[in-house]
């Protein structure tokens, strides 16, 4: 199988790192890459030429490759350039909109989206959504405390005492628990939010307080993400959530609904009774946002309020990333290449939930 890896155009990261070409070379397969594929997260065209990668253009990767792995999905004119029957894998995120799944079979290809493989313990291994999770609540606590004007810790001095920064998580899946552990690290007080039951006892677990407010909804099919609420419910949760707000000096909120707009977690009137220089870094902003005035890809300041709106914080740690991405799509892989060729069978439910196209047919929502 000729697999290749491309230069992304809007990332940092690269699909696949020398180390694992290497692993993939070793298992019967021929990689081809563009040059300096790898440049931005710090791998070099000589690690990939010493793990036997061969280094082409563009066009040839695009033309040549069987099967070709990208972060970004590729755009239409790229698509049109395959060969018919290639094997394509992203994230697509069928669920917002269904024109580039369709792109996608019209040219007759096979495509496979890593976020919709499904978040059960057999395919934890290639579960690309919390690898990359994981990063973003990582960096989130960074880039508040950057922001923020003092200090996280509690420090004793001879000029005094100053308390720690009290931070609220919203949300307590795997980018909530990773910015809990951060932040407790960096010394401050932490508080988390989830309407997920099973959350209580993990956030406990990393030395924050859960703040809890009763009736919520549970689905655990929900495959990790947040379900809707009653508006009972979403009333009492308000009211909850203003009162541990106006207290927090940092809000970081990674609540999303898949295929749905991201819930305001925090509206404007909560932002305006905010303290003064308060930061909220808002990792659902793709999707609308778990604050109001939040605005996609931009940091404001509003009402004194610094408003941090980034979903792709883990492109800000691109070679790491770059590494988890990796391993995940080389676990992947193995569910159906098989010797170097590829081996479908749709009655494996990791390649049945996650195969959107294939044979110029639109597999999603099927």
């Amino acid at each position: 199988m000729k697999i290749g890896i491309i230069n992304e155009k809007s990332d940092n990261r690269v699909a696949i790192v020398p180390d694992l070409a290497k692993r993939l070379i070793d298992e019967g397969n021929e990689i081809i890459a563009e040059n300096g594929c790898g440049a931005s997260a710090l791998f070099s065209d000589k690690q990939y030429t010493e793990a036997g990668v061969k280094l082409v253009n563009r066009q040839e990767v695009l033309k040549s490759a069987e099967l070709i792995c990208t972060i970004v999905p590729l755009e239409a004119d790229e698509l049109k350039q395959l060969s018919p029957e290639t094997v394509v894998i992203s994230s697509f995120q069928p669920y917002n909109s269904l024109d580039k799944t369709k792109e996608i079979a019209s040219h007759n290809l096979t495509a496979f989206s890593m976020d919709m493989i499904p978040r059960i313990t057999l395919a934890q291994a290639m579960d690309v959504l919390s690898s990359m999770a994981s990063i973003a609540g990582y960096k989130a606590v960074l880039m508040a405390a950057n922001y923020l004007p003092k200090y996280f810790p509690m420090l004793t001095t001879a000029a005094g005492s100053i308390p720690p920064a009290k931070v609220l998580i919203m949300g307590a899946g795997v980018a909530g628990l990773q910015a809990i552990a951060t932040a407790k690290r960096l010394g401050s007080v932490v508080q988390a939010f989830d309407t997920r039951a099973a959350s209580k006892e993990e956030v406990q677990s990393l030395g924050a307080k859960f703040v809890e407010v009763e009736g919520a909804v549970d689905d655990k099919a929900a495959g990790g993400y947040a379900v809707e609420q009653t508006e009972e419910y979403k009333q009492k949760q308000r009211e909850k959530i203003f009162e541990e707000a106006v207290k927090a000096d940092v809000i970081i909120t990674t609540a999303q609904l898949r295929g749905k707009a991201a819930p305001i977690l925090i509206t404007k009137d909560m932002v305006e009774q905010m303290k003064a220089g308060s930061v909220i870094v808002d990792i659902a902003s793709s999707t609308g946002g778990n604050c109001e005035l939040t605005e996609d890809n931009k940091i404001v300041v509003k009402h004194g309020v610094t408003i941090i709106g980034n979903s792709e914080l883990a492109a800000d740690v691109p070679n790491h990333a770059s590494q988890l991405f990796s391993k995940n799509v080389h676990n992947f892989l193995k569910t159906f290449l098989k010797e170097g060729k590829v081996e479908i069978d749709m009655e494996n439910e990791i390649l049945k939930s996650s195969c959107i196209a294939s044979k110029g047919e639109v597999l999603y929502g099927k």
